[in-house]
């Protein structure tokens, strides 16, 4: 199977099935010389791991995260760094219903048209739990950004039609309600709207937004690697991704040029916008204002409500799914989100260090 790596220069590779004895990444590419720790690793993985709120699926799962190589006297090496989280409370059993039966929103369908087979236990290498190699990858890539003085940050911005208003946003409380919104009051009618849901053994969607502030101007290409083609393809692979946007995102359709175009001014010797409906990118680069991408995630597809489908003898059957599946996927993918933001960053930071000669002599000869 192709298409498990991720980067030119700062490049991941994740590993690992949903049932499998574990999961994990290999980062090769990282510099030598930053501080990294398991700890530093594990609190990106804690913001993921499955079980914290009743909002959450109930695997029971610590996610605890060993560094196999890499590091040495507590800073990367500059070789290859090997990450593993072991799977402890798998329940393959819960999954013998759909063993030939073809689940509805899931990968099940194509998968065994493509591979001619699947690992029905959970997904395989199409379930979410393969995203714990991008957040493993994104905290070693979040320290590199740090180094240079570069902050990223994701969080919900709308679960289902509960959407917060830009007015209203507060990021200290964050980390002070089950979705991570930056907004308790429209926290809380959204905790009641999922609530409603999980009665009717359904489930809902929602908005994930990222900022990165601190970036200088000129990341990406003009061209095909544009830095807001390579997030949309950073963000879009994450399974449950819908959908990506910069800044206005859809809403430029119904501007017009004099509304849409951020004027420029100088501040003292730097080039500032008044505006960002760019969302940070011009021609496909960085232009030094802060980055805004929001990614449209799906409704969970696992439900227990009966649904109509085909298995794989080709007769039409009726399924209900049953096991333990979150009712909204929304806040454990916000830290996929901001990882998948901050590996893109990261590998086009290293890559734009020889755009310029004079970057070149900086090293070698000064």
């Amino acid at each position: 199977m192709s298409g498990s790596t991720f980067g030119k220069i700062f490049r991941i590779t994740t590993w690992g099935e949903s049932h499998g004895p574990g999961v994990g990444v290999v980062i090769d590419g990282c510099p030598a010389g930053i501080p990294l720790s398991e700890q530093d690793i594990q609190a990106f993985l804690d913001r993921r791991r499955p079980g914290q709120s009743k909002y959450a699926t109930k695997r029971n799962e610590s996610d605890t995260v060993t560094i196999l190589s890499g590091i040495f006297e507590g800073k990367t090496t500059g070789t290859p760094i090997s990450l593993v989280v072991h799977n402890k409370d798998q329940r393959s059993k819960d999954y013998g219903d759909i063993a030939v039966t073809f689940r509805p929103g899931h990968a099940d369908y194509p998968y065994k048209e493509k591979y001619g087979f699947r690992d029905y236990r959970g997904g395989g290498r199409s379930s979410g739990r393969e995203t714990i190699g991008r957040v493993a990858a994104g905290a070693v890539a979040s320290l590199l950004l740090k180094e240079l003085g570069i902050t990223v940050r994701a969080y919900t911005k709308a679960i289902g039609p509960f959407s917060i208003p830009e007015q209203a946003y507060h990021y200290s409380e964050i980390n002070e309600n089950s979705f991570y919104m930056p907004d308790n009051a429209t926290a809380e009618k959204a905790g009641e709207y999922v609530s409603s849901l999980m009665s009717q053994c359904n489930s809902c969607g929602g908005i994930i937004e990222c900022t990165a502030d601190g970036l200088p101007v000129g990341l990406g290409e003009p061209v095909f690697d544009k830095l807001d083609a390579l997030l949309a393809q950073a963000v879009m692979s994450i399974g449950a991704v819908k959908g990506v946007e910069i800044g206005d995102g859809f809403q430029a359709a119904l501007s017009t040029g004099k509304d849409n175009n951020d004027p420029f001014y100088m501040d003292e010797k730097n080039v500032r916008k008044k505006t960002n409906h760019s969302g940070g990118t011009l021609g496909g680069m960085s232009d030094g204002s802060r980055l805004i991408l929001r990614a449209a995630v799906k409704p969970t597809a696992s439900i227990a409500q009966s649904q109509q489908t085909v298995n794989e003898s080709g007769e039409n059957v009726e399924i209900s799914i049953h096991g333990r599946h979150d009712p909204v996927i929304v806040p454990r993918a916000v830290v996929v989100v901001e990882s998948m933001t901050a590996i893109t960053l990261a590998d086009l930071l290293l890559q734009n260090m020889s755009s310029k000669i004079e970057n070149i002599k900086k090293v070698y000869l000064q």
